[in-house]
């Protein structure tokens, strides 16, 4: 050894005997009083310091380790297809459901079997959703139930859901954290077990520079024990349930047990939005007068490798919340994922603070090799989002958008697309809109245009986005907006995709054809009702808000959960009246329900709804218990609200999410959002354009049942899923059923198939005149001008919905109605079109439209 070796160890021995009376102080203090006053200076430092973030936004991406950390990232989603930070998985099982009957059986009997964890992340979540129906008859379904049954079993339960602005929107997500973490109390079995975290942070003191007030959590998944997730559009949320024929109608004479949708799960946004829904039995709306808005969606369930890329996500956003707003909150712990541990830990947002809070919690809980995700079935997939810092921490990564352009930009027969919006630009000249979709969707059309090749893109979105409001009141002006912004997205203009394939010599209606969905039914409000209504003195909706009470009286009156907070509606816990309130409902239903006649069974069913599918017989023999002019105050329609976010292209590739088509879900660092990208390698023998065609499995057969919905070629469906293949969670042995069984399955095969064409079309032609003849449905093609509104539409104040010549016969509304096939109706792009449908004002403004967009 050198000498200067030696010297310098002698320099070492020495500084540390200098050093040791301090660490011997240190550790002494530790776990003492002076030490917790050390550590709660030290957090309240780092609290003050977040105020000095205001001035540095780029406060989670400026230090050393955090550059670092982004360029990781960066290389990682390099390596990948649309610079997603997923990878390509193949060996997926993916099963596709339709609407909300489907999805919420099969996630009811996924979550009855988990073993170890639940992850939800919603935009909105009803603890009292219940998952199956009849509710009455169904009660041990209802979501908080299922989970309260999983944490008592120790299954650990984790959901994120989006904190709302109160003042703009009504989902409660307060309620929806006091109730969960009402259901296991200390001293229970599951107590613990059931973390509920809310994001992003309005608390000034806590938060200023990180707040945000316009972009939502708008992801929808959820992952049981790392071997199985549901990713697409369906929140677990009050709304969501349907089945295919899409019931407007909810009353029932022959018993309010009977009921479908009770309480505000009973809902027209069009009419009114959910209100008090912390107190969710009100529901405002009476069955007897109004229609629901039925509810069309779609999802998936995985089994394989992109499960752990969702378990990720989620993990991502479980640390940044824990980091953004709960980082000195001893309730919630980090977690760590396995497979992005030491090194990698921060690719998943894990910290180590000085004095850290909570602990640190390996995920999954048991070893990734039990979870059997490799080579489990045939679809090639990969994970995609739109995400950024304010929302996972993150830069921004814009990759459903990526997805969207490629995937279409290189679309050779057909685009077919379903959407709750559709606002894009072609260019970079429809500021605020920036999202360059539909620059994609002009490149396909103008590239198959010139070549002569039939090819068509197929929209399906909402006739009217699911605000409540009159469109021809002031108060809609932000509803008209949207609107506004998809007709220049579709057709008005020079920067529409209309105009810019008109620029490029190319027909654009050759190729581009939008529709709407829409839906009738008969309120089934009979004179026996109204005979009950007048002997008991209780009106039919005091009923059915008695049996929302009966059948969801555990929260009712709000809760309070396991940390003694509660619900802001329930006031002290001393002036509550839960009790009295339970007994006059239930008195005034017991009221109603001893007027009926004894034995009298209706003879009018509650819904005539699944006369628009197949195998039903004609409405017109549908029999009516009453006076026929009551019969036509009674019938009624809706529009059937889109709110699937949907890609199908070329038989071959499915974008299936939360992602809706427009600047908010598309761009990355507005609302947060999670989809999946899936290419079965399984082919099926098809046609296409009448030649021989190889499709893939996943992507053809799921187009095939959606399009038979549509054209009102599938029969109806029951309550009861239990027999039912396609309500069932993903597996080996629980394929979808393809319905294959009739002559409608090979009548879709070929998308471009003139006589497919021909019943769409027609359907639709026939679909809308009958609407527009019997319910003036708004919106129409006929409504060019405010002026024109005034003529075409009943007065303010009379019910909107409803046969607008209260004189017809009832013989010929009957036959009318049976004209009406499956639920697809042209959208009308002359609506307004000789009109400002969205002056520039105080709701709609330089500094708001991006929140339209």
């Amino acid at each position: 050894m050198s000498e200067s070796n030696t010297n310098n160890g002698d320099h070492t021995n020495l500084a540390d005997k200098l050093k040791q009376p301090f660490h011997e102080l240190k550790d002494k203090l530790n776990n003492t009083h002076l030490h917790d006053v050390k550590v709660r200076l030290d957090h309240k430092k780092h609290q003050i310091g977040k105020f000095g973030n205001l001035f540095n936004p780029q406060h989670r991406h400026d230090e050393a380790h955090e550059k670092a950390c982004d360029d990781k990232r960066n290389k990682i989603a390099e390596e990948h297809r649309f610079q997603s930070y997923f990878p390509e998985r193949d060996g997926n099982i993916i099963k596709w459901y339709v609407d909300g009957r489907d999805y919420f059986w099969a996630v009811s009997v996924a979550l009855e079997k988990a073993k170890e964890t639940i992850y939800i992340e919603d935009w909105w979540l009803s603890p009292e959703l219940f998952l199956r129906r009849p509710p009455h008859f169904n009660q041990e379904w209802r979501l908080d139930a299922i989970l309260k049954r999983r944490a008592e079993a120790g299954v650990k339960i984790f959901v994120i859901v989006y904190r709302e602005v109160e003042a703009a929107l009504t989902c409660n997500s307060e309620h929806t954290k006091h109730a969960l973490q009402s259901l296991c109390p200390k001293g229970s079995p599951g107590y613990g077990n059931i973390k509920v975290m809310r994001h992003p942070d309005h608390n000034v003191l806590e938060n200023a520079a990180d707040m945000t007030f316009y972009w939502a959590h708008h992801e929808k998944f959820i992952v049981i024990d790392y071997e199985m997730a549901f990713i697409g559009g369906l929140d677990m949320c009050f709304g969501r349930w349907d089945n295919h024929q899409h019931a407007l109608s909810d009353v029932h004479p022959e018993g309010v047990a009977n009921e479908v949708w009770p309480g505000q799960d009973f809902n027209n946004n069009r009419v009114m939005d959910f209100k008090n829904v912390q107190d969710w039995k009100q529901n405002e709306l009476s069955k007897a007068e109004y229609g629901r808005m039925p509810w069309h969606d779609v999802a998936m369930g995985v089994i394989g490798p992109c499960v752990y890329d969702i378990a990720e996500h989620f993990v991502l956003r479980w640390n940044f919340i824990k980091r953004d707003k709960y980082k000195r909150d001893e309730r919630f712990d980090w977690m760590m994922l396995r497979g992005r541990e030491g090194e990698d830990e921060d690719l998943v947002g894990v910290q180590r603070p000085k004095h850290p809070v909570g602990d640190y919690v390996l995920h999954p809980l048991t070893p990734l090799e039990g979870k059997n995700l490799n080579n489990r079935g045939t679809v090639h997939a990969q994970i995609v989002r739109s995400s950024s810092d304010w929302s996972s921490g993150i830069l921004r990564d814009h990759t459903i958008q990526n997805a969207y352009i490629e995937v279409i930009r290189n679309a050779q027969h057909y685009v077919y697309i379903e959407n709750q919006f559709f606002i894009t630009a072609t260019g970079d000249q429809q500021s605020p809109v920036h999202n360059k979709i539909g620059g994609a969707i002009v490149d396909a059309c103008v590239a198959a245009g010139k070549a002569g090749r039939k090819f068509r893109v197929i929209i399906i979105i909402p006739a009217v986005p699911g605000f409540a409001g009159d469109l021809r009141d002031d108060a809609a002006i932000g509803t008209r907006a949207i609107m506004d912004y998809q007709y220049k997205s579709i057709c008005r203009g020079e920067h529409s995709i209309f105009e810019r394939i008109r620029a490029q010599g190319v027909d654009p209606t050759n190729h581009i054809f939008v529709f709407n969905l829409r839906s009738y039914d008969r309120l089934n409000k009979t004179p026996s009702i109204r005979e009950q209504e007048e002997k008991s003195g209780v009106k039919y909706q005091e009923v059915q808000r008695a049996q929302a009470e009966e059948i969801m009286s555990s929260g009712i009156h709000g809760s309070t959960d396991v940390e003694g907070e509660r619900d802001k509606h329930m006031g002290k816990a001393e002036e509550q009246k839960e009790s009295k309130e339970t007994t006059q409902s239930a008195q005034a239903k017991q009221r109603f329900e001893e007027a009926k006649q004894n034995g009298e069974k209706p003879k009018s069913a509650y819904t005539v709804a699944h006369h628009a599918m197949a195998g039903t017989g004609k409405v017109s023999d549908e029999p009516w218990e009453g006076e026929p002019e009551e019969e036509v105050h009674n019938w009624i329609q809706e529009e059937l609200y889109v709110h699937a976010k949907l890609l199908i292209v070329d038989d071959r590739i499915v974008i299936c999410g939360s992602s809706n088509l427009n600047d908010r879900s598309q761009e990355g660092h507005h609302d947060s959002e999670l989809s999946i990208v899936m290419e079965d390698t399984e082919k099926i023998q098809s046609t296409m354009d009448g030649q021989p065609f190889e499709a893939g499995k996943h992507a053809a057969t799921l187009r095939r049942y959606l399009w038979r919905e549509h054209l009102g070629l599938l029969p109806p469906q029951d309550h009861d899923a239990s027999g039912d293949p396609n309500a069932q969670p993903p597996g080996e042995d629980s394929l979808n059923d393809i319905w294959d069984r009739d002559e409608s399955y090979k009548f879709v095969e070929d998308p471009m198939s003139d006589a497919l064409w021909e019943q769409w079309t027609t359907n639709a032609t026939t679909n809308t005149e009958t609407f527009r003849h019997l319910f003036h449905a708004d919106p129409d093609d006929h409504v060019k001008t405010f002026n024109d509104y005034n003529i075409f539409l009943p007065p303010k104040g009379v019910q909107a919905g409803h046969i607008f010549d209260r004189f017809l016969p009832a013989d010929d509304i009957r036959n009318k109605l049976n004209q009406i096939k499956g639920h697809l109706v042209w959208m009308p792009l002359d609506y307004l079109k000789d009109a400002s449908m969205a002056e520039t004002g105080l709701q709609v403004n330089t500094w708001t439209e991006s929140v339209y967009t």
